[in-house]
């Protein structure tokens, strides 16, 4: 388990592109965290990390974004998901080893999460402050 104090939403999105160097192009990365702690900025950062400059935002209303860099990035939004057919509907299980799936709001879906997955946590510690967890990651 890897701890970080992030100040920023440029030193989340560097936490995040440093973990992105040790991707190897079809994990499963679980994030967890509040409305507005950083998910999306996190996404970012890694999302930079494997050469996709610009484009990413939440999927709020897509339910998944894709994009294509050195591997071609899932960036999915489970806040709506709530049971498993809403889950199966968005094809969720296609994705699986296809590419690097990055899953907001999966405490929605932690029942249905493959046991071999990175999670990030991110948790507000005050406006600016928010302490970043990685677990089952490579050192970075």
């Amino acid at each position: 388990m890897q701890k970080f104090i992030s100040i920023s939403p440029e030193e989340t999105e560097q936490i995040a592109f440093r973990l992105s160097q040790t991707l190897k192009g079809t994990e499963i990365i679980a994030m967890f965290g509040g409305l507005g702690a950083g998910k999306t900025a996190f996404t970012r950062g890694l999302s930079r990390g494997l050469g996709i400059n610009d484009g990413v935002s939440s999927p709020t209303f897509a339910l998944v974004n894709e994009y294509e860099g050195k591997f071609r990035i899932y960036h999915f939004d489970m806040y709506r998901i709530t049971c498993y057919d809403d889950l199966y509907s968005t094809g969720f299980f296609d994705y699986i080893n296809n590419g690097i799936m990055v899953i907001e709001w999966s405490e929605n879906i932690s029942s249905f999460l493959p046991e071999n997955l990175i999670t990030i946590t991110i948790e507000y510690l005050s406006e600016t402050e928010r302490e970043i967890t990685i677990e089952g990651a490579e050192q970075i």
